[in-house]
C-alpha cells in the first residue's frame, strides 16, 4: 500500500500531491522546485521536480506517464543527449525549460521483436485450431468404425487407407507449423492425438481381417457416407446387412 500523503506544506495542494508523488517514486525533494516540459513525440509531459534533481530522477517520472523504463529513454537538452547523473541546474536546466525524450533503438527493437512473436504465436494457435477442427471430424469416423468393428460388421479395407491417409494429411500441416511457446504445445499434443487415432485405425484393420467370430456368424454389411464440405466422410449406421447361418 502507498504511505499517506504527507502534511500540507502550506504552499498549494498541488505542490504538496507532485512532491508527495516524487518521494513515492524515489525522487530526492531537495531545494527549489521548477517546471519542465518533456516532449515525446506527440505528447508533452510537464513536470515539477528540484531544480538539484539528476536526470535519472526525470527519467524515473517519465516513466510513470510514457510506460517507457527508465533504461529506455534518451533524454535530450539543447540538441545534446544528457547521462544519468548529470544534474539539471548543472545542465543549465531551468524553470520552464524543454527537453526532448526518445525512445532506445534497441527498446524498439526489442519491442517489435516481442510484437512479431506475438503475431506469429497467434498465426500458430489459429493454425492448430484449424487441424484440431478437422481431426475432430475424423475422429467421429474413427469411432464410428471402431463400432462397426466391436459390432462384428465387415468393413472395406479402403474405408481404414482413406480415414489414415487424411490423418496423415492433418500431421503433415501440423509438421508445417512454426510455432513456441504454448502454441508449440498446442502442435505437440495435436500430434500425438493424431498419431494415436492412427494407431487405433492399424488395429480396428487387423481386427477387421482376422475377425474372432465363427465364420457362419460372419456379416457383411453395405454401408453409407456422408461427405462433408471439406471433402471427409463419416461413416452413418448400416443401411442394409445380410447373414447366413447354418441350418
Amino acid at each position: 500500500m502507498k504511505n499517506p500523503p504527507p502534511p500540507s506544506t502550506g504552499v498549494s495542494p498541488e505542490t504538496d500531491e507532485i512532491k508527495w508523488e516524487m518521494q513515492q517514486m524515489g525522487v530526492v525533494d531537495d531545494g527549489p522546485m521548477i517546471k519542465i516540459s518533456v516532449t515525446h513525440g506527440s505528447s508533452h509531459h510537464d513536470l515539477y521536480l528540484p531544480a538539484q534533481s539528476t536526470l535519472w530522477d526525470v527519467k524515473k517520472l517519465l516513466s510513470h506517464k510514457t510506460g517507457l523504463r527508465s533504461d529506455e529513454q534518451r533524454l535530450f537538452f539543447k540538441g545534446k543527449e544528457k547521462d544519468d547523473e548529470d544534474h539539471l541546474h548543472m545542465e543549465g536546466v531551468k524553470n520552464n525549460s524543454k527537453l526532448l525524450l526518445l525512445e532506445d533503438a534497441s527498446s524498439k527493437e526489442r519491442k517489435l521483436e516481442e510484437i512479431r512473436k506475438h503475431n506469429k504465436m497467434l498465426k500458430a494457435f489459429e493454425a492448430v485450431a484449424g487441424v484440431r477442427a478437422e481431426v475432430d471430424k475424423l475422429s467421429d469416423w474413427v469411432s464410428a468404425l471402431e463400432v462397426a468393428v466391436d459390432g462384428g460388421t465387415r468393413i472395406s479395407d479402403k474405408e481404414f487407407i482413406v480415414c489414415t491417409e487424411l490423418l496423415m494429411r492433418q500431421l503433415l500441416k501440423l509438421d508445417g507449423i512454426e510455432a513456441e511457446g504454448e502454441s508449440k504445445l498446442q502442435r505437440k499434443a495435436e500430434v500425438r492425438r493424431v498419431q494415436n487415432f492412427v494407431d487405433t485405425l492399424d488395429s480396428l484393420k487387423a481386427r477387421n481381417s482376422n475377425p474372432f467370430n465363427k465364420s457362419d456368424k460372419a456379416v457383411s454389411v453395405t454401408t453409407q457416407w456422408e461427405t462433408f464440405n471439406n471433402g471427409i466422410r463419416s461413416l452413418n449406421t448400416p443401411t442394409s446387412t445380410s447373414s447366413s447361418s447354418k441350418m
